[in-house]
């Protein structure tokens, strides 16, 4: 039963659950919800029944999943949900008892509502807190880097700045250095194009050129164009042949009155281009590369040079922070101390009713750096006999009075808890007798306003509880199965009888099982 309501919870998974034979190991829950939880599950997609939730958590060889309502969710969102309706306390629980962790969250819990707001505004501002000192911490312990790798970059932004390259450029000089450095190469062939063509104006012979030979044919073929039409398709194209080897003439003449050595402007482009192979041999293989390494490095000096503006403002945050953790600290503090004390109080009167009149606990607040939960060190404190000074729990408190302690505890807890579900197993180990009937009849208090579940091996305590059932595993021989049947009258009484003597059928122990119930008010 426990296991499976912790299993309902979020508890670890076994595979081991799974029966042999079996694909999964399914358990279900079904709860009552308010009006709230209804809106928040409905949100999820999550279909609720006359205000009741079944809750379902499947279990396989490798892996498992929970179900809200039909709806698949992840195992710690279910969790989340669920673990507000219900509370298991065993063994485990009187063992976290001992743990500081667990102590001031004892008393964190009696202390109320405005001290849980304000323990959760003081746990975001110390997130906060935390979170910009490790940025600062780490900004600050790069400084020398960062430093070095900003002088770097201006240092490479000023070279580029410094010959300011242009888009293409270096493929421009290129192309232009080496026109200006073929320039006599180029004339002539100019020239000597030109006179093939056109002929050589100064030359004192009449020699033969491409035009003068164009002209010829085309006069040949224009006097007989007239006779065929085919001969007429071709004396046009020579005639287009001939205009346009007249142009490439002429452009050719013009094209050699242009071309100047110019020795000034080829040792500047000389220079140029040096200056910009500096820069490809730093910064990339093309102009176009360091432009963008230009603009990278812009990016990032501006962030480097930011973030000494972001260590600035992380160091004013924190600044702010600071006090105001203190404050809340303070108030964290006061408020644990008022809770100390009535809480110490109660729980007192409940150990009394538990037959140890003389047992007290305190809450021991000792100064603590500031942490996530405030600026306490908190320590329960207990003691069983008069005259002796109080020490940890852990340290001063037997098994029997340890399950008495936390279930005074959990009594004065829940005083004002409605709504909600509480599963005790073995909470009356190491105990028996009249601290028996003391604890079920605390546990019936706290029944009166929550659903309390109790697995208990002591009559004393059962006799409290308005429903009994009873644990039974029965095998066909193949399979064993468990059942928890509830057991009312008669059944209830050999039930009761057999927990107290271990005998069936015992007079005795009928009689005395008659009389914890009608002690029980039954």
């Amino acid at each position: 039963v426990v296991t499976g309501l912790s299993l309902l919870l979020g508890g670890r998974a076994d595979s081991g659950l799974v029966r042999h034979g079996a694909s999964r190991c399914v358990v279900e829950g079904c709860w009552s919800v308010d009006e709230a939880s209804s809106r928040e599950l409905e949100d999820l997609g999550a279909e609720l029944d006359d205000g009741e939730l079944l809750v379902s958590r499947q279990i396989g060889r490798t892996r498992s999943r929970a179900l809200l309502g039909g709806v698949a969710v992840p195992l710690g969102r279910a969790a989340d949900v669920v673990t507000r309706w219900a509370t298991i306390h065993g063994q485990s629980e009187q063992i976290r008892l001992g743990s500081a962790d667990r102590q001031r969250e004892v008393l964190d819990r009696y202390a109320g509502d405005a001290h849980a707001a304000l323990l959760a505004r003081h746990g975001e501002a110390y997130a906060e807190r935390r979170g910009a000192a490790s940025e600062l911490a780490e900004l600050t312990g790069a400084a020398r880097e960062r430093a070095r790798e900003l002088d770097l970059l201006t240092f490479g932004l000023g070279e580029i700045a410094d010959v300011d390259p242009q888009p293409g450029e270096d493929v421009a000089l290129a192309a232009e250095a080496q026109r200006l450095q073929a320039v006599d190469e180029l004339r002539l062939a100019a020239h000597t194009a030109g006179v093939a063509l056109s002929g050589d104006a100064e030359a004192w012979d009449d020699a033969p050129n491409a035009l003068g030979l164009l002209a010829a044919a085309r006069k040949n073929l224009d006097a007989a164009a007239a006779d065929d039409a085919e001969l007429k398709v071709l004396a046009d194209r020579l005639a287009e042949a001939s205009a346009l080897a007249a142009d490439v003439a002429s452009e050719l003449g013009g094209y050699g009155d242009r071309l100047e050595a110019d020795p000034a402007r080829l040792e500047w482009i000389a220079g140029r281009r040096s200056a910009l192979q500096h820069l490809l041999r730093e910064y990339g293989a093309s102009i176009d590369e360091v432009l963008q390494w230009a603009s990278d490095a812009a990016e990032r000096s501006d962030a480097l040079a930011a973030s000494d503006d972001r260590i600035a403002a992380l160091e004013q945050r924190i600044a702010v922070l600071d006090p105001e953790l203190a404050e809340t600290s303070a108030a964290i503090t006061a408020g644990r101390a008022a809770a100390a004390t009535t809480l110490a109080s109660r729980v007192k009167d409940e150990l009394s009713a538990l037959a140890m009149p003389h047992a007290r606990i305190e809450f021991e607040l000792a100064p603590a750096p500031v942490g996530p939960h405030g600026a306490d060190q908190v320590t329960l404190m207990f003691t069983a006999n008069p005259g002796s000074s109080p020490a940890p729990l852990a340290k001063a408190a037997s098994g029997g009075e340890l399950s008495r302690v936390r279930l005074a505890l959990e009594v004065v807890l829940a005083s004002g808890a409605t709504g909600q579900t509480f599963v005790f197993d073995e909470v009356d180990a190491g105990v028996g007798g009249a601290v028996a009937l003391e604890i079920g009849r605390r546990l019936a208090r706290l029944a009166e306003h929550a659903q309390v579940i109790v697995v208990t091996h002591l009559a004393q305590v059962a006799a409290f509880a308005e429903s009994h059932f009873v644990v039974a595993k029965a095998s066909d021989g193949q399979v064993t199965t468990s059942g928890i049947p509830r057991v009312d009258g008669a059944a209830r009484l050999d039930e009761l009888a057999r927990m107290m003597a271990g005998l069936e059928g015992s007079a005795n122990a009928h009689a005395h099982a008659a009389e914890l119930l009608t002690a029980a008010g039954h």
